[in-house]
Protein backbone atom coordinates (compact mmCIF):
# COMPACT_ATOMS: atom_id res chain seq x y z
CA UNK A 1 0.00 0.00 0.00
CA UNK A 2 1.21 3.50 -0.83
CA UNK A 3 0.35 7.07 -1.71
CA UNK A 4 0.40 7.61 -5.46
CA UNK A 5 0.38 10.63 -7.72
CA UNK A 6 -1.98 9.74 -10.58
CA UNK A 7 -1.68 11.55 -13.88
CA UNK A 8 -2.16 11.15 -17.60
CA UNK A 9 -2.65 12.88 -20.95
CA UNK A 10 0.66 14.74 -20.69
CA UNK A 11 0.89 15.14 -24.47
CA UNK A 12 4.48 16.36 -24.57
CA UNK A 13 3.78 19.34 -22.29
CA UNK A 14 6.90 19.51 -20.12
CA UNK A 15 5.93 22.77 -18.39
CA UNK A 16 2.68 21.24 -17.15
CA UNK A 17 4.38 18.00 -16.13
CA UNK A 18 7.06 19.88 -14.18
CA UNK A 19 4.36 21.84 -12.34
CA UNK A 20 2.53 18.63 -11.42
CA UNK A 21 5.72 16.93 -10.22
CA UNK A 22 6.61 19.97 -8.11
CA UNK A 23 3.14 19.91 -6.54
CA UNK A 24 3.49 16.20 -5.76
CA UNK A 25 6.96 16.76 -4.29
CA UNK A 26 5.51 19.46 -2.03
CA UNK A 27 3.03 16.88 -0.74
CA UNK A 28 5.73 14.25 -0.25
CA UNK A 29 4.30 12.00 -3.00
CA UNK A 30 7.01 10.15 -4.90
CA UNK A 31 5.27 7.16 -6.48
CA UNK A 32 3.67 7.89 -9.85
CA UNK A 33 0.99 6.16 -11.90
CA UNK A 34 0.40 7.38 -15.46
CA UNK A 35 -2.56 6.30 -17.60
CA UNK A 36 -0.90 7.10 -20.91
CA UNK A 37 -0.74 9.67 -23.70
CA UNK A 38 2.73 10.83 -22.73
CA UNK A 39 3.25 12.28 -26.23
CA UNK A 40 1.22 14.19 -28.82
CA UNK A 41 0.14 17.83 -29.38
CA UNK A 42 3.19 19.53 -27.80
CA UNK A 43 6.90 19.91 -28.46
CA UNK A 44 8.65 18.10 -25.57
CA UNK A 45 7.83 14.37 -25.73
CA UNK A 46 11.41 13.27 -25.06
CA UNK A 47 11.72 15.55 -22.01
CA UNK A 48 8.43 14.25 -20.58
CA UNK A 49 9.57 10.66 -21.04
CA UNK A 50 12.86 11.43 -19.31
CA UNK A 51 11.03 12.90 -16.30
CA UNK A 52 8.81 9.83 -15.96
CA UNK A 53 11.79 7.52 -16.30
CA UNK A 54 13.69 9.45 -13.62
CA UNK A 55 10.76 8.97 -11.24
CA UNK A 56 10.45 5.25 -12.08
CA UNK A 57 6.78 5.86 -12.88
CA UNK A 58 4.36 3.04 -13.63
CA UNK A 59 3.09 3.98 -17.12
CA UNK A 60 0.73 2.41 -19.63
CA UNK A 61 0.34 3.26 -23.32
CA UNK A 62 -2.32 5.66 -24.54
CA UNK A 63 -3.60 5.98 -28.08
CA UNK A 64 -1.25 8.91 -28.80
CA UNK A 65 1.69 6.79 -27.66
CA UNK A 66 0.59 4.01 -29.99
CA UNK A 67 0.03 6.37 -32.93
CA UNK A 68 3.25 8.27 -32.25
CA UNK A 69 5.23 5.04 -32.56
CA UNK A 70 3.33 3.76 -35.60
CA UNK A 71 1.46 0.95 -33.85
CA UNK A 72 -1.93 2.58 -34.41
CA UNK A 73 -3.17 4.55 -37.41
CA UNK A 74 -4.62 8.03 -37.74
CA UNK A 75 -8.15 6.91 -38.62
CA UNK A 76 -9.81 8.12 -35.40
CA UNK A 77 -7.69 11.25 -34.97
CA UNK A 78 -8.89 14.83 -35.20
CA UNK A 79 -7.01 17.06 -37.63
CA UNK A 80 -5.11 18.70 -34.76
CA UNK A 81 -4.11 15.36 -33.30
CA UNK A 82 -3.05 13.90 -36.64
CA UNK A 83 -0.93 16.91 -37.58
CA UNK A 84 0.89 17.02 -34.25
CA UNK A 85 1.40 13.25 -34.15
CA UNK A 86 2.96 13.28 -37.59
CA UNK A 87 5.46 15.77 -36.19
CA UNK A 88 5.91 13.61 -33.08
CA UNK A 89 6.75 10.57 -35.22
CA UNK A 90 9.50 12.53 -36.95
CA UNK A 91 10.92 14.09 -33.78
CA UNK A 92 10.91 11.27 -31.21
CA UNK A 93 14.34 10.04 -30.17
CA UNK A 94 15.16 6.39 -30.81
CA UNK A 95 15.35 5.67 -27.07
CA UNK A 96 11.95 7.31 -26.55
CA UNK A 97 10.39 5.15 -29.24
CA UNK A 98 11.82 2.03 -27.58
CA UNK A 99 10.48 3.08 -24.18
CA UNK A 100 6.99 3.88 -25.51
CA UNK A 101 6.88 0.62 -27.49
CA UNK A 102 7.59 -1.38 -24.34
CA UNK A 103 4.70 0.15 -22.36
CA UNK A 104 1.90 -2.26 -21.42
CA UNK A 105 -1.68 -1.59 -22.51
CA UNK A 106 -3.04 -2.12 -18.96
CA UNK A 107 -1.73 -2.73 -15.46
CA UNK A 108 -3.03 -4.19 -12.21
CA UNK A 109 -1.28 -2.98 -9.05
CA UNK A 110 -1.68 -4.22 -5.47
CA UNK A 111 -4.13 -6.74 -6.95
CA UNK A 112 -6.92 -4.13 -6.81
CA UNK A 113 -5.82 -0.98 -8.71
CA UNK A 114 -6.28 -1.13 -12.49
CA UNK A 115 -4.80 1.31 -14.98
CA UNK A 116 -6.36 1.65 -18.45
CA UNK A 117 -6.28 4.49 -20.94
CA UNK A 118 -9.63 4.80 -22.71
CA UNK A 119 -11.70 1.73 -21.92
CA UNK A 120 -10.87 -1.57 -20.32
CA UNK A 121 -10.46 -3.17 -23.75
CA UNK A 122 -10.49 -0.18 -26.12
CA UNK A 123 -7.66 2.32 -25.77
CA UNK A 124 -9.63 4.95 -27.72
CA UNK A 125 -12.96 4.67 -25.89
CA UNK A 126 -14.26 7.80 -24.15
CA UNK A 127 -15.80 6.89 -20.80
CA UNK A 128 -18.12 9.86 -20.48
CA UNK A 129 -21.54 8.39 -19.71
CA UNK A 130 -22.98 6.02 -17.09
CA UNK A 131 -23.60 3.54 -19.91
CA UNK A 132 -19.89 3.52 -20.78
CA UNK A 133 -18.96 3.03 -17.14
CA UNK A 134 -21.50 0.24 -16.65
CA UNK A 135 -20.20 -1.65 -19.70
CA UNK A 136 -16.56 -1.21 -18.66
CA UNK A 137 -17.35 -2.27 -15.10
CA UNK A 138 -18.61 -5.58 -16.50
CA UNK A 139 -15.43 -5.97 -18.56
CA UNK A 140 -13.24 -5.05 -15.60
CA UNK A 141 -14.93 -7.73 -13.46
CA UNK A 142 -14.12 -10.26 -16.20
CA UNK A 143 -10.51 -9.19 -16.84
CA UNK A 144 -9.47 -8.02 -13.35
CA UNK A 145 -11.95 -9.52 -10.89
CA UNK A 146 -10.01 -8.31 -7.83
CA UNK A 147 -9.83 -4.67 -8.97
CA UNK A 148 -11.75 -2.12 -6.89
CA UNK A 149 -10.41 1.06 -8.49
CA UNK A 150 -9.85 1.70 -12.21
CA UNK A 151 -7.92 4.81 -13.21
CA UNK A 152 -8.45 5.95 -16.79
CA UNK A 153 -7.68 8.93 -19.04
CA UNK A 154 -8.32 9.98 -22.65
CA UNK A 155 -11.31 12.29 -21.99
CA UNK A 156 -9.18 15.00 -20.31
CA UNK A 157 -11.71 15.69 -17.53
CA UNK A 158 -11.51 14.95 -13.82
CA UNK A 159 -14.23 12.45 -13.01
CA UNK A 160 -15.13 10.04 -10.20
CA UNK A 161 -17.74 7.33 -10.75
CA UNK A 162 -18.96 4.87 -8.15
CA UNK A 163 -20.43 1.54 -9.24
CA UNK A 164 -22.64 -0.59 -6.99
CA UNK A 165 -24.12 -3.52 -8.87
CA UNK A 166 -25.68 -1.97 -11.98
CA UNK A 167 -26.01 1.50 -10.47
CA UNK A 168 -23.49 4.15 -11.58
CA UNK A 169 -23.19 7.45 -9.72
CA UNK A 170 -21.00 10.42 -10.62
CA UNK A 171 -19.40 11.70 -7.43
CA UNK A 172 -17.80 15.05 -6.51
CA UNK A 173 -14.17 15.76 -7.35
CA UNK A 174 -13.64 18.62 -4.91
CA UNK A 175 -11.75 17.73 -1.75
CA UNK A 176 -10.78 14.33 -0.39
CA UNK A 177 -13.20 11.52 -1.23
CA UNK A 178 -13.30 8.42 0.98
CA UNK A 179 -13.94 5.35 -1.14
CA UNK A 180 -16.00 2.40 0.02
CA UNK A 181 -14.27 -0.99 -0.05
CA UNK A 182 -17.57 -2.55 -1.16
CA UNK A 183 -17.92 -0.50 -4.35
CA UNK A 184 -16.05 -0.27 -7.64
CA UNK A 185 -14.69 3.10 -8.77
CA UNK A 186 -13.66 4.57 -12.12
CA UNK A 187 -11.44 7.61 -11.71
CA UNK A 188 -10.06 10.09 -14.23
CA UNK A 189 -7.36 12.23 -12.58
CA UNK A 190 -7.67 14.77 -15.41
CA UNK A 191 -5.26 15.97 -18.08
CA UNK A 192 -1.78 17.24 -17.28
CA UNK A 193 -1.82 19.07 -20.63
CA UNK A 194 -4.44 21.84 -20.66
CA UNK A 195 -3.54 23.68 -23.88
CA UNK A 196 -6.93 22.95 -25.43
CA UNK A 197 -8.96 23.86 -22.34
CA UNK A 198 -11.21 26.87 -22.89
CA UNK A 199 -10.82 28.17 -19.36
CA UNK A 200 -7.46 29.15 -17.86
CA UNK A 201 -5.03 26.27 -18.43
CA UNK A 202 -4.49 24.26 -15.27
CA UNK A 203 -2.58 20.98 -15.09
CA UNK A 204 -4.67 18.29 -13.42
CA UNK A 205 -3.73 15.26 -11.32
CA UNK A 206 -4.91 13.27 -8.31
CA UNK A 207 -3.41 11.82 -5.14
CA UNK A 208 -4.56 8.32 -4.28
CA UNK A 209 -3.88 6.70 -0.89
CA UNK A 210 -4.32 2.95 -1.18
CA UNK A 211 -4.06 2.46 2.59
CA UNK A 212 -6.61 5.11 3.61
CA UNK A 213 -8.57 4.35 0.41
CA UNK A 214 -8.99 8.03 -0.51
CA UNK A 215 -8.60 10.12 -3.65
CA UNK A 216 -7.92 13.85 -3.81
CA UNK A 217 -8.11 15.87 -7.05
CA UNK A 218 -5.81 18.83 -7.79
CA UNK A 219 -5.14 21.53 -10.41
CA UNK A 220 -2.01 23.69 -10.70
CA UNK A 221 -0.88 26.57 -12.90
CA UNK A 222 1.97 26.26 -15.39
CA UNK A 223 3.60 28.38 -18.09
CA UNK A 224 1.07 27.72 -20.84
CA UNK A 225 2.44 30.55 -22.98
CA UNK A 226 5.87 28.89 -23.12
CA UNK A 227 4.29 25.57 -24.07
CA UNK A 228 2.27 27.18 -26.86
CA UNK A 229 5.21 29.15 -28.23
CA UNK A 230 7.38 26.03 -28.47
CA UNK A 231 4.56 24.00 -30.06
CA UNK A 232 3.98 26.67 -32.70
CA UNK A 233 7.69 27.10 -33.42
CA UNK A 234 8.20 23.33 -33.57
CA UNK A 235 5.45 22.77 -36.13
CA UNK A 236 2.95 21.06 -33.83
CA UNK A 237 0.07 23.47 -34.56
CA UNK A 238 -2.02 23.01 -37.69
CA UNK A 239 -2.79 26.11 -39.76
CA UNK A 240 -6.26 26.95 -41.16
CA UNK A 241 -5.41 25.99 -44.74
CA UNK A 242 -3.88 22.65 -43.77
CA UNK A 243 -6.83 22.00 -41.47
CA UNK A 244 -9.21 22.61 -44.39
CA UNK A 245 -7.18 20.33 -46.67
CA UNK A 246 -7.21 17.56 -44.06
CA UNK A 247 -10.99 17.84 -43.76
CA UNK A 248 -11.39 17.81 -47.54
CA UNK A 249 -9.26 14.68 -47.81
CA UNK A 250 -11.44 12.98 -45.18
CA UNK A 251 -14.61 13.80 -47.12
CA UNK A 252 -13.15 12.55 -50.40
CA UNK A 253 -11.65 9.38 -48.98
CA UNK A 254 -13.42 6.15 -50.04
CA UNK A 255 -15.55 4.53 -47.35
Amino acid sequence: MAVYGVLGDIHGNVEALQAVLAALDARGVRRLLCVGDVVGYNADPDACIALLQARDAQVIAGNHDLIGTGRLGFERCSNKARYSLQRTRRRLAVDSVAWLTALPARLLLENRIALVHGGVRDVQLYMTTPQHIRRNAALLREDFPTARVCFFGHSHEQRLYGVAGEEVRELPTNGVYHLSPDHLYFINAGSVDAQRKRAHPLAEFAVFDSAAWTVDFHRVRYDAAATEAKAAAGGYRIGPLTDWLYSLRRRLAPT
